[in-house]
């Protein structure tokens, strides 16, 4: 018997090729497990992005719907319109010193650390612009009653309870 089966594999190949297809199975599924792996990683830093990408936007959009209200309750204020819901701020809210040094990126780092969200400051700052351009710039006063122009910044954040990303936004109002 041990003829027929040197005749049936000549010179011992068979032999030799014993368990290479179990080491290429073996190879193809630790480089499967590997595509794997990474993918999920990757969909997991994409979920992170997604979710960095909606508090940022949420944050803004925030800030901006505060802008929006101060500016209503100003045209409230200044009787341009109805006072209808926009009560964000009062009279007494609207800083009236135009050349005080106010820098927005400050003072949102300064709400960021000690307000609860969202906050607004409102300038009125029509008595530091001069003229309505840039060729009469400083040669003409402006009407005070007339032009009222206000600065509006505000802070926001994305949750108020537990804040992940916060907004400034600044803007000129003119009425």
């Amino acid at each position: 018997m041990s003829m027929a089966s040197n005749r049936a594999c000549p010179s011992g190949r068979r032999a030799d090729q014993r368990g290479v297809a179990l080491y290429i199975a073996l190879i193809m599924l630790v480089l499967l497990a590997m595509i794997g792996i990474i993918g999920m990683q990757v969909a997991g830093m994409q979920e992170r992005m997604a979710a960095s990408y909606r508090a940022v936007n949420r944050a803004f959009q925030s800030a901006e719907g505060v802008v929006r209200e101060a500016e209503c309750a100003v045209e409230a204020i200044s009787n341009r319109t109805a006072a209808g819901s926009c009560t964000i701020i009062s009279v007494a809210d609207i800083n009236r010193v135009c050349d005080d040094g106010f820098d927005p990126a400050g003072w949102g780092e300064a709400q960021s650390l000690t307000a609860t969200v969202p906050v607004v400051n409102v300038r009125q700052i029509d008595t530091c612009v001069q003229g309505e351009g840039p060729l009469d710039m400083g040669t003409a006063p402006v009407n005070e009653s007339a032009f009222p122009i206000y600065q509006i910044t505000s802070y926001a954040a994305d949750d108020p309870t537990t804040p992940t990303s916060s907004s400034v936004v600044d803007t000129v109002f003119k009425l």
